[in-house]
């Protein structure tokens, strides 16, 4: 429940459409769901604006569908990252609507469209082998109601293909750039726009790069200022924290 949906609820009792009793049961589990292996947050949209993302890597396909049921019927958006093939399936047998993103392994299921912000956010990605968490930003901030601009393929060693494409990044709120190998990107891109640019350093590589290491190394260590940086590999978290960028001073409720 949003602040939207709440304010409706509170009006609904006071006009006497809702009796008590029945705001009571309605509001009864507002706090959290207890399933036993997982307490779902259903508070945490009216809290902060978002509601609870799933997970979904280290559980197990029965636990992925018990939680998206139990979130199904709140009438949430419901959002699964690093989900498998097999969680889809469970899914999708009591969900029929949810869309797989293969490339992302993310789940998605829109009970209530978002309306999508003016301004938007530009996800740039080093190497096509990034693209798999460069999706995971880009469709957890659209999820969120942004817009987004993906450029991709467009990493250091042929940076001319970047600077094609220069316009488009610089007229975004907040640029997420995603790149393994060395990671170098988000220092050239850094450099180049008055934007706050977050940075995600991938596991492709060979030996050398360490799972991701020596990006993060790299772009913690960037000359460029206005670059922050998420963990290895967390295209969600660049993406929730664009979309709180992106929507400083916007109204929420038109979202």
């Amino acid at each position: 429940m949003d602040s939207e949906n709440m304010r409706e609820f509170l009006r609904k009792i006071k006009d006497g459409e809702l009796s008590i009793d029945e705001g009571l049961e309605k509001i009864k589990d507002l706090s959290y769901t207890d399933l036993g292996y997982a307490k779902i947050d259903n508070h945490r949209e009216l809290r902060v604006g978002y509601p609870e993302v799933i997970y979904c890597e280290g559980k197990t396909v029965e636990q992925v569908k018990g939680i998206v049921e139990a979130m199904y019927k709140k009438n949430n958006n419901i959002l699964g990252t690093r989900a498998s093939k097999e969680m889809y399936n469970a899914v999708k047998k009591i969900c029929p609507e949810v869309v797989y993103n293969e490339i992302s392994r993310t789940l998605l299921v829109k009970k209530k469209e978002y309306k999508l912000t003016d301004s938007y956010i530009a996800v740039v990605t080093a190497g096509t082998s990034d693209l798999r968490v460069s999706e995971e930003a880009a469709i957890t901030a659209e999820m969120f109601g942004n817009r987004v601009e993906r450029i991709t393929d467009v990493g250091v060693a042929g940076i001319h293909r970047l600077f094609d494409k220069l316009e488009l990044i610089r007229g975004a709120k907040v640029v997420i750039v995603i790149a393994g190998m060395e990671g170098a990107l988000a220092s050239v891109i850094g450099g180049l726009v008055d934007k706050p640019v977050i940075a995600v350093p991938t596991s492709v590589g060979y030996g050398a790069n360490f799972g991701g290491l020596s990006a993060l190394l790299s772009m913690l260590n960037s000359c460029a200022s206005g670059v922050s940086v998420v963990n290895i590999d967390n295209g969600f978290g660049a993406g929730y924290n664009a979309s709180m960028i992106n929507k400083l001073g916007y109204d929420l409720k038109q979202c």
